[in-house]
């Protein structure tokens, strides 16, 4: 026998003393304890009750259970007096009552009869335990397991030995194993011997806490296909923090894959065709440049020929556009020498001003009616690059602003000069460019088409200029106002 512990036994002590302990552990435990008459008058109300419904003692005693019943559940009630009266328990009755305040509160109910000393039923005690954190807990794991059986994701649950422990309906879909078939078995059941490193890989970094995301790879479906698929992989962790498993959510890549591959076959043929489209460009203008050329050494034969004054100008609107046509096929033949990266530039030392004097001089005398300026302080200004393809920039903006200023007469051309940058600016009066259209004046093909639809031209002017320029480390750029006019700048370094 061990010592006493000085603890006395309910039936060692007398009937006061036992119930006065009994009303002591009633008093003070935290479940509500409340007994009633089998006509449902309450006939006591511990101060768990007082807290759980809000209703004091004297409020409570003596009036009828209903005070925290529903209305729509009083039918609970008459069921539960009829247990009792037939002397039979009632256990772990899960229900709603209402506190004071109004609230409904979800409790757990264990109801028993109460006897008196001649063993008849006199009443009934029930004991109210508040579940709401249990309800909102198994309200949040029903919430959740329906949107990972409902997923169009398959989700997967494995301990970290590889185990499954979960399988929804996606995966059943995907692998074509059910829930039954794969539950319970290794997770190498959807693994191709050839990857088995893989899931290797994956738990290890599991076991250190971490994520694997958007893991590209290959599993097996039952039928022996092979899915492309992108693992997200993730630890599943236990309350006392501990990680006890893996999630995996799995994303079928085939339709992507299947686009991609598509995609870079047509990236493929653009390219060839655009090659094609290319090579046809340079084969074409250089091909026009012959019979052109001897088209304008036999217009300037006979240009000293004609004597007569209205065939001259017969002859020279002939010769003017033969010479736009030359300038076209030129154009055409230097865009495919720069998308075959075959377009020469020299390097060499030259007087910027002079290209510049020199470019409007000739525009000048095929324009006799318009007014070209050259404001400049710079009367030297040495460069590095190539002179000729300068000038045809120049040339270029120059035949733009006034093709583009149809009533204007006036162009106004400004160079500056530093030591470290030469900027070069030629500006018309003339029709202007929307603000919207701007950043696009510069490729290749595009036309700006609102007010010059009588203006002739491919788009490929611009887009020349600005690979020039590029070459030569500097920047080309436009500043325009609609009906106002435009300036056009390009500027680059001094030395290369």
């Amino acid at each position: 026998m061990g010592k006493d512990s000085g603890i006395p036994k309910l039936d060692s002590i007398g009937l006061d003393a036992k119930q006065a302990m009994l009303a002591a552990i009633i008093l003070s435990t935290d479940d509500t304890i409340i007994s009633k008459t089998t006509k449902g008058i309450i006939t006591s109300w511990n101060p768990a009750a007082g807290r759980m419904f809000g209703f004091t003692e004297e409020e409570a005693v003596g009036k009828h259970i209903s005070l925290i019943i529903p209305e729509d559940r009083l039918g609970e009630e008459t069921f539960i007096i009829g247990q009792v009266l037939n002397g039979q328990r009632v256990d772990h009755f899960e229900t709603l009552r209402r506190a004071k305040d109004g609230r409904l509160i979800p409790i757990s109910l264990t109801v028993s009869p109460i006897r008196n000393s001649q063993g008849e039923i006199i009443g009934a005690s029930k004991i109210a335990r508040d579940i709401s954190v249990h309800k909102t807990a198994a309200e949040k794991q029903s919430v959740l397991a329906a949107i990972v059986d409902t997923s169009d994701d398959t989700i997967v649950s494995k301990t970290l030995d590889g185990i499954i422990t979960s399988w929804n309906k996606a995966a059943v879909k995907m692998f074509g194993y059910t829930e039954a078939e794969a539950i319970g078995k290794h997770i190498s059941l959807i693994i191709p011997p050839d990857r088995l490193d893989e899931e290797k890989f994956i738990i290890g970094e599991v076991r250190q806490g971490k994520k694997v995301d958007h893991f590209q790879t290959l599993r097996r479906a039952k039928n022996g296909e092979l899915v492309p698929i992108s693992l997200s992989v993730s630890p599943v962790i236990d309350a006392d923090g501990k990680i006890i498993g893996a999630s995996k959510i799995a994303r079928d890549i085939s339709a992507e894959q299947a686009a991609q591959q598509q995609t870079e076959r047509l990236y493929v043929q653009l390219k060839e065709l655009n090659t094609k489209k290319d090579e046809f460009i340079g084969l074409a203008s250089h091909e026009l440049k012959t019979p052109l050329t001897s088209i304008t050494g036999y217009l300037q034969i006979l240009a000293q020929r004609v004597t007569d004054e209205k065939h001259k100008m017969f002859l020279q609107k002939t010769q003017l556009q033969v010479s736009k046509l030359t300038s076209l096929v030129n154009d055409l033949l230097d865009v495919s020498k720069i998308e075959a990266g075959k377009l020469y530039f020299a390097q060499e030392d030259f007087n910027i001003r002079t290209v510049v004097e020199s470019a409007i001089e000739l525009i000048a005398h095929a324009n006799s009616r318009h007014t070209i300026t050259l404001d400049s302080s710079v009367s030297d200004c040495i460069v590095k690059g190539d002179p000729h393809r300068i000038e045809q920039v120049v040339i270029n903006l120059l035949t733009n602003a006034i093709r583009y200023s149809p009533g204007k007469t006036q162009v106004e051309v400004y160079l500056t000069c530093d030591a470290c940058e030469v900027r070069v600016g030629i500006k018309d009066f003339g029709m202007g460019i929307a603000s919207e259209k701007l950043p696009h004046i510069f490729s290749r093909y595009y036309r700006v088409d609102e007010g010059s639809s009588g203006v002739s031209g491919l788009g490929i002017g611009l887009y020349l200029c600005s690979e020039i320029i590029n070459r030569h480390n500097g920047k080309i750029w436009a500043e325009s106002e609609l009906n106002v006019g435009s300036t056009f700048w390009f500027s680059f370094p001094v030395g290369r």
